[in-house]
């Protein structure tokens, strides 16, 4: 009997001394893991400290971001930035979130030599967002332009016919709910549509024709839905010279004198978590470490998640069709 209660005893203090082990070293895991992040914004917040040339980044689908234009209004009051380079890769996007945008970039444009350069793709309101800045960059093989704006529905009026159904409808007007998807579009509204359009378009064929110095001429003929490539672009004015990242810095120190020896910092939409207190973010990002590993157990099964945008209103974007409709028209889509 002793020596059982001695077993005991002994297995009791050494399963404590066990655990005593593993919450010592989740600790010490955890506090690694606090003073990465820490020194990682800390590096981050020290590099914006010092005199600096500033990167932007506009990526994917333009849509009105408030954080964004926040990001630039900080640029805009930053003292230790000497200017900005737009690095540009977007098909575009909503009319409404391309002319906040570019509004936004004139008013930075005011304070700072602001340089656009073009990536594989600058189109629609992509390439509004590049005519912002005071020099646009492109490669030779950059895909650009698209210039024009388009309203787009759809219309299920035989399908409903095939199969027997009907909807009916009481409006205040002729145009109210016009178009829709269940009868055909009154002539009335499509024109309706159309004047709305010719405004739309007629507003970024003048921004076009300003900053690009053209007539109004010019600019049209150029606006006409078609996308250039980069070399093309700059044939026909609507770039000012073929290169990338060392060409931008080029201009700023011929043109303003900035050095290229200055760092070149990112500067970076926030994350909405970001203004959450320090434990709140670990646990977000402790979250997010589960969930990846979760899905990646899964099979990526994160890939049945879609990443879709909806666009609401006017659109401002380009993409490329099947080579079976590949037809285009005065801001529409190619």
């Amino acid at each position: 009997m002793s020596l059982d209660a001695d077993a005991i005893v002994d297995r009791r203090r050494l399963r404590r001394k066990v655990t005593f082990w593993r919450v010592a070293a989740f600790l010490v895991a955890i506090t690694a893991l606090a003073g990465i992040i820490g020194w990682s914004g800390a590096f981050g917040s020290m590099s914006k400290r010092s005199t600096h040339i500033a990167r932007i980044s506009i990526e994917g689908v333009i849509v009105d971001d408030r954080r964004r234009l926040k990001l630039l209004e900080d640029v805009a009051e930053s003292d230790r930035v000497k200017a900005v380079i737009l690095d540009i890769d977007s098909p575009g996007g909503s009319t409404v979130g391309g002319e906040a945008l570019y509004q936004k970039l004139r008013e930075l444009a005011e304070k700072k030599p602001v340089v656009a350069t073009i990536g594989t793709l600058g189109a629609s309101a992509g390439y509004m967002t590049a005519i912002a800045a005071d020099h646009v960059v492109a490669r030779h093989t950059s895909l650009t332009g698209a210039i024009g704006v388009y309203i787009q529905y759809g219309n299920i009026k035989g399908l409903l016919d095939s199969i027997g159904v009907k909807v009916d409808v009481v409006r205040s007007g002729p145009l109210k709910a016009e178009p829709n998807f269940f009868s055909d579009t009154p002539e009335a509204a499509r024109e309706n549509l159309q004047a709305v359009i010719d405004d739309s378009y007629d507003w970024f064929v003048g921004l076009v024709a300003e900053r690009r110095k053209m007539s109004d001429t010019e600019a049209r003929s150029v606006a006409q839905g078609g996308i250039f490539s980069g070399e093309r672009a700059r044939q026909l004015g609507l770039v000012d010279a073929i290169g990338g990242r060392e060409a931008a810095l080029a201009w700023l120190k011929e043109e303003h004198d900035i050095s290229s020896d200055l760092p070149v910092v990112t500067w970076s939409v926030p994350e909405e978590y970001d203004d959450l207190p320090f434990a709140a973010r670990m646990s977000h990002a402790v979250g997010q470490g589960i969930g990846a590993t979760v899905l990646e157990a899964l099979g990526g099964a994160g890939a049945l998640l879609g990443e879709g945008v909806a666009l609401d209103g006017l659109v401002s974007v380009w993409h490329a069709q099947d080579a079976s409709n590949a037809s285009s028209g005065p801001g529409g889509r190619e």
